[in-house]
C-alpha cells in the first residue's frame, strides 16, 4: 500500500516514446504522445487508499476489479505476510472510491474449496465475486456474493486433462462474464497448464465451448519461456494466458502474457489480430488490459517494462504510456500484475511478486493538462 500521502506525481502519455509495437512481424514505430492533446494524462494519488484497520498489511495483489458502484476489489496473497512476521489482511478487499475499506472476506469456508493459491477476481453484472487460482492443485472457480456468501463452484480441485478437458480448468488467471450472454469467459491458465480460452455458462456451469491461440484446437506442448523475435510468431498461447476483457463491440481480447502480446477474437472463438507491445521479451509484458470509460483507449500492464501503455483502441497504436520501475508512489516495484478502470477513467494497479501494492492513477481533466 501507498504509504507517503503527501506524494503527487503527474504521469502522462505527453512525452516522446522511442520504443516500438510489433504488428505481427511488422514493426511500428510509436506515436509521439505530444502530438495529440486527448491523450489521457494521470496523476498519482499516493493518499488512496486509506491505511487498513486492524494492523493488516497485504501481500501480492494477483487480481483487482471495479464493480458498478465504482468500488475497487482486490484479491491478494496473505501468505508472504504471515511469513514475514505480520498480520494479512483477509484475501478479498472492498474498497470505496474514496478508499476506504467497505468489507473483507474469504478463505477456506463450508460448502466450496478455497484455492491453494488466489489470483484473478472480478464482480460481474449481477454483483457476483468469481475467483480463480493459480496454484498447483487450482483447476476450479468459485462465485460468491458481494458480501461473501459462497454461489458456485466450477470444477474441482487438483485434476488433470489437458486444454480439452470440459469439465473444470488449471491454474486459470482471470474471468469475464458477458451479461448480454451470461457467459463466462475464462484465461486458462498459467505456468504450461493449459494454453486456451474456455467459455461457460454462467448460471449453471455447463460447458459451452473452447479455443487456442489464433481460434485453433490448443496444443499443450510446454511453451517457451522466451519467444525468439527473429522467429515466426508461436502457434499457442504460452505458459500464460494471462487475462480477458470483452470490449463493446463483443470482441474479445486475451493476454499471452509470455508471448508478449495480446490476441483479438470474435465471441465464437474467430480469431481478428494480434498485437505484440511493446516487443518480445524475457517474461513477458502483455499481463492486463481494460479500456478507458469510452473505450477510445486500451490500457497494458507490462509487467517486464513496469510500465502501463496506452493505444487507442479503433487503431490499436501506442500513443503513451505511464509508470516506471521503482519503490515510490507512481512507480512500479517489482511485478506490475493487473490493473482495471473506473467510469471517471481513473486506472487502478496492483503489484505482485514482493511488490503487495495497489495504487489508483487519477485521470487528470483536460482543463488542467
Amino acid at each position: 500500500m501507498n504509504k507517503n500521502p503527501s506524494i503527487r506525481r503527474t504521469l502522462a502519455g505527453g512525452i516522446a516514446l522511442v520504443a516500438l509495437i510489433w504488428f505481427g512481424s511488422q514493426v511500428m514505430p510509436i506515436a509521439d504522445a505530444q502530438s495529440s492533446g486527448d491523450i489521457p494524462t494521470f496523476e498519482v494519488d499516493a493518499a488512496w487508499p486509506k491505511p487498513l484497520p486492524n494492523s493488516w498489511a497485504v501481500g501480492p495483489v494477483s487480481g483487482i476489479a471495479t464493480d458498478a458502484r465504482d468500488h475497487i476489489w482486490i484479491i491478494h496473497r496473505g501468505e508472504t505476510v504471515k511469513q514475514a512476521g505480520g498480520v494479512p489482511a483477509p484475501p478479498v478487499i472492498e474498497f470505496d472510491a474514496d478508499g476506504n475499506v467497505v468489507q473483507t472476506w474469504g478463505g477456506p469456508g463450508e460448502g466450496y474449496e478455497w484455492p491453494q493459491q488466489v489470483h484473478g477476481i472480478t464482480v460481474d453484472a449481477r454483483d457476483r465475486v468469481w475467483i480463480s487460482g493459480n496454484g498447483e492443485r487450482d483447476t476450479h472457480i468459485l462465485a460468491f456474493s458481494r458480501a461473501g456468501k459462497f454461489l458456485s463452484q466450477i470444477g474441482r480441485p487438483g485434476q488433470s486433462g489437458g486444454s480439452h478437458i470440459t469439465a473444470h480448468v488449471s491454474q486459470a488467471t482471470q474471468m469475464r462474464v458477458d451479461p448480454r450472454s451470461n457467459e463466462l469467459y475464462v484465461s486458462d491458465g498459467e505456468t504450461n497448464r493449459n494454453h486456451r480460452v474456455i467459455v461457460f455458462d454462467s448460471e449453471t456451469g455447463a460447458y459451452k465451448r473452447h479455443w487456442g491461440a489464433y481460434g485453433e484446437k490448443p496444443d499443450d506442448a510446454a511453451a517457451a519461456a522466451k519467444p525468439d523475435p527473429a522467429a515466426a510468431a508461436p502457434r499457442q498461447f504460452g505458459n500464460a494466458v494471462h487475462c480477458l476483457r470483452i470490449d463493446r463491440d463483443g470482441l474479445v481480447y486475451v493476454c499471452d502474457r509470455s508471448n508478449s502480446r495480446f490476441q483479438i477474437f470474435r465471441k465464437d472463438g474467430r480469431f481478428e489480430r494480434e498485437i505484440f507491445v511493446p516487443k518480445p521479451s524475457a517474461g513477458g509484458t502483455v499481463a492486463d488490459i481494460d479500456f478507458s470509460p469510452d473505450q477510445t483507449f486500451l490500457y497494458v500492464a507490462d509487467g517486464a517494462n513496469q510500465k502501463v501503455w496506452i493505444l487507442r483502441r479503433d487503431e490499436l497504436r501506442v500513443v503513451g504510456s505511464f509508470g516506471e520501475r521503482g519503490t515510490g508512489a507512481g512507480q512500479f516495484a517489482t511485478t506490475l500484475h493487473d490493473l482495471t478502470v473506473d467510469s471517471r477513467g481513473n486506472v487502478y494497479t496492483g503489484e505482485a511478486a514482493t511488490g503487495g501494492r495497489v495504487q489508483k492513477f487519477a485521470r487528470v481533466p483536460a482543463g488542467r493538462r
